[in-house]
Order: C-alpha cells, then structure tokens, then sequence
C-alpha cells in the first residue's frame, strides 16, 4: 500500500474507534457496562445489530463466495425476515418485562439453575470459536499485504480489540457500530462502482449483469425440490434450505444469542427493540444481495482481465522459491492463455448481446462454460503442486479474492479506505461478542454460581477481565482458522451446530409448560450429541442442522417426561401469557 493509502486507514481507524470511547462514558455498574443504562433508539439499535451480524468475514468473503459459486449463498437470509415478526412478538415482550441481562436467565426462572447454564455454554462454546474466526478474517489482510506472520497478526489485531472493548463495554460497542457502518456501505459502494468503471468501454453495467447471469454467477434462488435425492439436502444454498434452516436459524440467534440479544436489550423499550429488528428483516436480505453482486461483477472484470492461477499471492510465492516453481510457471502461462480466450470470448458475447444474436449467444456462452472448466483443472493442478510444496498450505483462496481485486486494482487512498471498511467491519462484530461472552459468563455462571452476593463494582471489575480473559481465547482460535476454507461458511456451520439445540430449550420454555427442566436439560444434551454425529458423517446441508436440532429438543424432552413425575409449570406463567 502507498503511504496515502496508510494515512486514510490509520486516521479512519482512530477517528471512528476515539469516537467511540468518547461516547461510552458510563456508571461503573453491569446496568451501564452491558445495557448502556436502557438509553438506545431504535435506529441505533437497527445499526448495532447489523454491525454485529456483518463483520468482516461478510464484506472479505462475500464476494469471493459469490465469485466462486454465484449468488445463491443469498437464500441462506430468505427466512430471516418472518424470524423478526416472530422475536417481536413472542421473544422481546417476555425478555424486556423481566428485566434480564442475558437471555439465560428467564430459562431459571421458567426451568432450574442446571437448564439456564447449559444454554449459556452452549452459547458460549459456539460464539467463543466463532469470534475467533472473525479475528482470523482481517488478520488475513494485514498478513496478506505486509507479508507479516498470520500467527502475529492475529496477536495484533485481537489486542487491539481487546483495549477498546474491555473499556467502554455495550456503549463503546454500540457508537463504533454506528460509524463502523457507515464507513462500510461507503467503500462497498465505491468498490462495486469501481468494478464496473474499469470494465472496457463497451460494457456497460447492464451488459455485465448479462454476461454474469450467462457463467452462473447471478443463480439467485433456486426452487429444485427433491426429497429422494440425498445430494438434495446436502445442497447448502436453495429456496427450501434458505427459507425453512434459515428461518430456525435467524430465530436462534437473534433470540437466543447474546451477542445479538444484548443488543436490543440496550433500548429504551420494547417498541424500540422491536422496531430495530424489523428493519433489520427489511434491510439485511437487500443488503446481503448487493455484495454478492460486487462478486459477481468481479468475477466479470477478470473475465476480461488477467486473474491470477491462485489468488493467495502468499501461497503462490512460497510455490515460487521451491523446486517446483518450473512446473507453477508453466501452469500460470496456461492459465494466462485461458484468461486471453475467455476476454476475447466474453468481448464477443457483449457484443451478441448487443445484437440480441440468440444463436451467437448460446454459442459463445457454451464456449466460455468450457473455458470455465479448463481454467478450474489447471487451478487444480496448481493447488496439487502448492501442496507438495507445502504439505501446510492454504489452499482454498476464497477470503483473497476480493482483497486481491482491491489491491491490485484500486486507486491510492481508496485502497486504505476498503482496507479500514473490513478492519471496521470486524472490530464491530467481534467487540459484540466479547461483549456478549463476558456478559453471559458474569451474570449466568460468576455472579449466579461462582461469586456470589459481591457489590456491583466488584462485578463491574470482573466483567472487565472476563472481556479481556474471552479476548485471549479468541486470539489462540484465530490461530488455527486457516484450515476452515470460506470464513462465511465456516462460521455459519459453526453456529448451526448449536442454535437449533439452543433454539428449542427456548421454545419448550415458551409454548411446552407440562415440559420440565429435567427432561428439555437431557433432551438438548442428547439432542447436541446426534446434532454433530449428523453433521460429521455429512448427510445434510448444514442449514438443516438448525430446524432437526431444534425439532430434536422439542420430542425427545417431551418423550423423556413421559417417564419422569417432575412437572414445572413456573415462570410465573400468568407473567408468560402476560
């Protein structure tokens, strides 16, 4: 990067984070360090639980999935919408009537001490891990482009995160948000003008869109509907998947996580909690929609320019300098003479689609699919050498690709600007979890089990130093998130894992009141054993995990109270239906 470039990151970086510290002035109580006091507007809720649910691994990974495997991965938000109408009317008046720090502690109330802590290290187990990958996600950029050691990297950047986090709590969080964001649909806006500005002359925007919908890459939904086909539940991205598993997953964790739920805990009442969340369902899928379209669009421009072999200049240079850097060379001279065909193909497609030329069309279209295949066997060959060349090598590229695009194609100052959008966007996403990790581990585990009748600014201290103990433990999963492939996937198979087991304690505590604490306690317990046989022998796509585990909680606990006296009928049930 240039020295213009480090000027516009450093200063974007310091001005939005001071902002933040300067906003979060706050009693030292756990009702200002976790809630802000009750004082957030809708609006701010709106943007804080955006700034959690869109972090880096959103704004880096994104577009290289879209680049990668078209826009499908968009129908994995389809159920979240109708998730919002559902938390607006069963979850937040239940949550803001009883007052509760966390989530967890209604399920005491409604259950037993044994039932409320298993959901909190459910929680905590999942989130823990995930907070780790998404330090991982900017680690990349600042290891990609000055050559740094990731396992540094990632030391940096998690203490930095660590510094502001434990000092201003929920409002430092909150504030920083509201900037991070801004700053963020700035420079992805920037980015997708910049694609199509740079594309050759002749093509216009439209034109783009045609020839990314001929290669696959504008796959939006997809409506096959196969129950007999196995290869149709693995299929991670359609209609169904989207609609059904990500409807039980966005009510998961918007309901049941911490991370989110202390969000919108911070408003002043219920109709601004309420109010957020459904702009949120409004605004997320749309959203969501046009950065993977930057990937699309991305993937059009390097059909008429040169794209690397592999994207991961990092793994490509340590391939470079071993004894196979013969037989690399001779796969990227390949791979550029593929690169040469496919723009003199796809400047004839946009001319075929000028004319409205069906029969040219489909011909070149056909052509350029099986340009498409060729380039991927020589990407293929090239991973095998990097792998002999380093049995440890990262091999997939798909967190690069849009860094490589900026990196390389974006003008001075710009460059820092997008570099500070993904840092920003991480830094509000992982400050959310800390936050929400020390929270939890406070009010449902220290503060109910471990130390108990303190005062309130021994709690406050000790929420501190729970953020910073969550922070380390983050850093130390970052170090091993390199084997993960696609950070987006990974961290959305990482929570399915847990929030449909999570999801159905909640709504036997809701809608099953003959269901006691005992039988939904060894229901979720056996429930989280079958959830991660199911998904370690790969049977089904992962979105599924989330409506079985929660089906799983509900039948399974009210087989076990079949054979057990113990009936709880509490948590004020008059307060429930109130």
């Amino acid at each position: 990067m240039s020295i213009t470039d480090w000027i516009v990151l450093v200063l974007t970086l310091l001005v939005v984070i001071g902002y933040g510290l300067y906003k979060s002035k706050s009693e030292k109580t756990l009702e200002g360090y976790f809630k802000s006091s009750n004082s957030m507007s809708w609006l701010l809720i709106l943007l804080s639980i955006m700034g959690t649910q869109a972090s880096a691994i959103t704004f880096l990974s994104a577009p290289g999935q879209a680049y990668t495997d078209g826009m499908r991965f968009v129908q994995y938000y389809f159920g979240l919408p109708l998730a919002m109408v559902v938390l607006c009317v069963t979850f937040i008046p239940i949550y803001h009537k009883l007052k509760v720090f966390t989530a967890y502690e209604y399920l005491e109330q409604r259950f037993d001490l044994k039932t409320r802590s298993l959901a909190s290290i459910l929680f905590l187990v999942q989130r823990a891990l995930s907070t780790g990958i998404s330090i991982y996600a900017p680690s990349i950029i600042l290891s990609s482009l000055l050559g740094w050691n990731i396992y540094y990297t990632n030391l940096v950047m998690g203490g930095f995160l660590i510094i502001y986090t434990v000092t201003g709590g929920t409002r430092a969080v909150t504030y920083t948000q509201m900037q991070q964001l801004i700053v963020v649909f700035i420079g992805m806006f920037l980015a997708g003008y910049l694609v199509v500005h740079m594309l050759p002359k002749n093509v216009s925007f439209t034109d783009a869109l045609h020839v990314a919908g001929k290669m696959g890459k504008l796959n939006v939904i997809e409506t096959k509907i196969d129950v007999m086909d196995s290869e149709w539940w693995k299929d991670k991205y359609n209609i169904w998947s989207g609609l059904i598993g990500g409807f039980f997953l966005a009510l998961s964790y918007f309901g049941t996580d911490q991370s989110q739920v202390g969000r919108y805990l911070t408003a002043k009442n219920t109709r601004e909690s309420r109010m957020g969340l459904l702009m949120n369902g409004l605004v997320k899928v749309p959203m969501q929609f046009l950065i993977l379209l930057v990937g699309s669009l991305v993937f059009v421009f390097y059909l008429f320019f040169q794209a690397p072999v592999f994207f991961n200049q990092k793994e490509v240079d340590k391939v470079l300098h071993s004894e196979y850097k013969h037989d690399f060379q001779c796969l990227q001279y390949k791979n550029d003479s593929l690169n040469m065909l496919r723009k003199e193909q796809t400047t004839q497609l946009a001319a075929a689609l000028h004319r409205e030329d069906q029969k040219q069309i489909k011909t070149l279209q056909s052509g350029l699919l099986q340009l498409e295949s060729e380039t991927k066997t020589v990407r293929e060959n090239a991973i095998i050498l990097m792998k002999k060349a380093n049995r440890a090598a990262d091999t997939n590229d798909t967190n690069y690709i849009f860094l490589y695009f900026v990196v390389e194609n974006l003008p001075k100052g710009l460059i820092g600007l997008l570099i500070a959008m993904i840092f920003l966007a991480a830094w509000g996403s992982i400050a959310a979890a800390l936050n929400s990790l020390a929270s939890t581990t406070v009010i449902d585990l220290y503060k109910r089990m471990w130390v108990k009748d303190q005062s309130e600014l021994h709690y406050y201290k000790a929420s501190r130093w729970f953020t910073f103990g969550w922070g380390l433990f983050a850093i130390a999963t970052a170090m091993f998130a390199s084997k993960l492939g696609s950070l987006i996937e990974a961290v959305n198979v990482l929570g399915s894992l847990f929030y449909g087991t999570i999801l159905g304690i909640f709504l036997v505590a809701f809608y099953l009141k003959r269901i006691g604490g005992k039988a939904v306690f060894w229901g979720a317990i056996i429930t989280e054993i079958i959830v991660i046989w199911i998904y370690v022998i790969d049977v089904i796509s992962f979105l599924w995990l989330n409506v079985i585990g929660c089906f799983l909680v509900l039948i399974i606990a009210w087989f076990i109270q079949l054979f057990i006296r113990e009936k709880k009928l509490s948590f004020r049930d008059s307060r429930v239906s109130g």
